[in-house]
């Protein structure tokens, strides 16, 4: 029986982070074994069921370019798709998509029990097994010892979780589920340090009781854009969302409750998230607004739950359902439960390696919301990083990390483990320095090859890689070499508003001007079109890759050249080198900064709050350079 219990890793929990770090650890070969406490909630939406968003749609791109399976999920159990900021530059482009929840689950489960090497051990995780300073397994509630060579944590919000509605107070990792209340301490006593942070989810609405010909309906779209570049597009019906505003009645409901909100009297101490806000926050943060958007999204296509976005709460769930009946789209709505905040242990990240090992214990990896984070995306990432690095550490050896210039995900993870946090951490574009780089479309262009390095890219995914990458290129060759004349496409282009030639030119030098498009070309140029239909599958994604590419040509290379200016920082590898606290040239802040991270890099140094460019120059005169 003990064969059943020995395993190279062991991944706690079963949500976003914890599938995609049992699924890279798998399908690179280790024997892999996934905790959860219900196998029937495995990858649940445990607030909004959408994936993607600013930001975060680029994850999910990533992560499905390193072989992961949010993106070939979300794909097939969305029930509407939307590419936001499309009235922006591409590297603003983000996905975003509903999805059905319980068919989220369903897919996941089945996806992971037809995993070769991973195994389903539903139970609850109550301590870390460590022998000569590295972990050596898990021991759970049932009294199982679970043996492996290296653990990834990715509890998500049940480590002694606590809900909130109102006064009242109920343990609980989420709504109707039981907090996992051992696992804390033995982390702490491995030398781990741990706070609290606090997050919340709104009212379910039932769909019957809502007059929704009273609100303003938001239709998907229905183009090739997806998540995966591996699937075939979205199967299941597509759903429309709704939209409407709160009022100044809703606001005086809301206002009477403050008194026992948990945020405002006392009740809750942790620290909340800032750009996901309660309706109670938005209340007190902007007193002078009228009115906040409320935005109404199906949970399914076979369900009448309605999640209502922009509604978070933890007022009194009386104050909450009165708030909602003064919105008059919601008059006679009734509720299948309120709004609740949340409580749960995390572990500063500054804890970590870049690899998501943790500096204490050798083989044991956190990630996830455990880290301080918030967001399905976030944690996904996470997730497969410390898979892939998990397998890698009970196997070969050897480190996976993303830098700033190849991956969001490296943009999230730097962020963590040089700065830490101070509020649930969520990505926006903007934290990305490099996102003209950085975009949805090229994703399995700066990641796949891993994907390919480390067994975690498919017969189909290589196929299509490798043949999209090779269309893009002929596209880009034929469009810098095909010469254009202005007899040619001078009327044209003065019928699409932009200035006829004077002479002739390539496709290449044309296709910047923004009203113009391959496409749009292609109407025009005989050999353009041909050899745009040449292009055997995935056209319009490959087309538009290529466009991108071209049209912003200048602004891509000089953010490389910038990229490759700052890696040479990255490639000084200070880890080690340094006793920070006799360096009497540093600032004392750098001290004990430099001291309490212990960065990698001179880069990540230099990242670091509170290490000034001239500490940096201490340490280069001290390294001899």
């Amino acid at each position: 029986m003990n064969d059943l219990f020995h395993f190279d890793v062991v991944v706690i929990g079963a949500g976003h982070a914890g599938c995609e770090a049992a699924l890279a650890a798998a399908s690179m070969g280790a024997a892999t074994c996934l905790v959860t406490m219900d196998m029937n909630k495995i990858a649940q939406m445990s607030c909004n069921p959408a994936v993607g968003g600013i930001a975060k749609g680029q994850i999910v791109r990533e992560v499905d370019a390193l072989g992961g399976g949010m993106g070939i999920v979300t794909d097939a159990t969305a029930i509407q798709f939307r590419m936001l900021n499309r009235s922006k530059g591409p590297a603003m482009w983000s996905p975003r998509a509903q999805c059905d929840r319980a068919r989220f689950i369903e897919t996941w489960r089945r996806l992971l029990e037809h995993t070769p090497n991973l195994y389903i051990w539903q139970d609850e995780a109550t301590e870390i097994l460590t022998s000569g300073g590295r972990v050596c397994g898990v021991r759970t509630l049932w009294g199982a010892e679970l043996k492996a060579g290296t653990v990834v944590v990715t509890a998500g919000t049940f480590l002694r979780g606590l809900m909130h509605v109102g006064r009242q107070k109920v343990p609980g990792g989420r709504c109707a589920e039981p907090a996992a209340a051992y696992l804390t301490a033995s982390l702490e006593s491995l030398g781990l340090a741990s706070a609290r942070m606090k997050t919340g989810t709104p009212v379910r609405i039932d769909k019957r009781t809502v007059n929704l010909d009273e609100m303003t309906e938001q239709p998907g779209e229905t183009d090739f854009h997806r998540f995966s570049f591996i699937s075939e597009g979205r199967c299941l019906p597509q759903l429309p969302c709704w939209t409407c505003e709160t009022n100044a009645e809703v606001h005086e409901v809301l206002r009477g409750g403050l008194a026992d909100s948990p945020l405002y009297n006392g009740q809750i101490q942790s620290i909340g998230p800032r750009y996901c806000p309660s309706i109670e926050t938005k209340l007190v943060t902007f007193p002078d607004r009228d009115s906040h958007p409320l935005f109404l999204e199906p949970e399914g296509t076979d369900t009448n739950e309605l999640y209502l976005n922009g509604f978070s709460s933890s007022l009194p769930m009386d104050v909450q359902i009165e708030a909602l009946r003064r919105i008059p789209c919601f008059r006679n709505a009734r509720v299948y439960r309120p709004g609740y905040a949340i409580e749960y242990d995390f572990f500063p990240p500054t804890q970590l390696r870049h690899t998501l090992e943790t500096k204490a214990v050798k083989g044991l990896f956190l990630a996830g919301q455990v880290n301080g984070t918030t967001g399905y995306e976030e944690a996904a990432g996470q997730g497969i990083v410390a898979g892939i690095n998990a397998a890698l550490t009970c196997g070969d050896g050897g480190e996976f990390t993303l830098q700033r210039d190849e991956a969001y995900i490296g943009v999230l993870i730097d962020d963590l483990v040089t700065k830490g946090v101070d509020e649930p951490y969520r990505m926006f574009t903007s934290r990305a320095e490099y996102r003209i780089l950085l975009r949805q479309d090229n994703a399995d262009m700066r990641l796949t090859p891993y994907a390919e390095c480390y067994g975690l890219a498919s017969d189909r995914r290589k196929k299509l890689f490798h043949h999209k990458k090779e269309e893009v290129a002929r596209l880009i060759d034929f469009c810098k070499t095909y010469p254009v004349k202005a007899a040619r496409l001078n009327g044209f282009l003065e019928s699409v508003g932009t200035t006829p030639l004077s002479g002739g030119t390539r496709i290449f030098d044309l296709i910047n001007r923004p009203q113009l498009s391959l496409n749009n070309l292609a109407t025009q140029i005989a050999d353009l079109h041909s050899c745009m239909e040449a292009i055997a599958v995935q056209r319009d994604e490959t087309v538009e890759a290529a466009e991108i590419e071209m049209k912003y040509h200048g602004y891509i290379a000089r953010e490389r050249a910038l990229a490759e200016k700052m890696q040479r920082l990255e490639t000084i590898r200070i880890a080690g080198h340094f006793d920070y606290e006799a360096i009497t040239q540093l600032s004392t802040e750098a001290r004990q900064k430099l001291s309490t991270i212990r960065p990698e890099t001179l880069a990540q140094a230099s990242r670091i709050p509170g290490v000034s460019p001239s500490d940096i120059s201490v340490l280069l005169i001290l390294m001899g350079r």
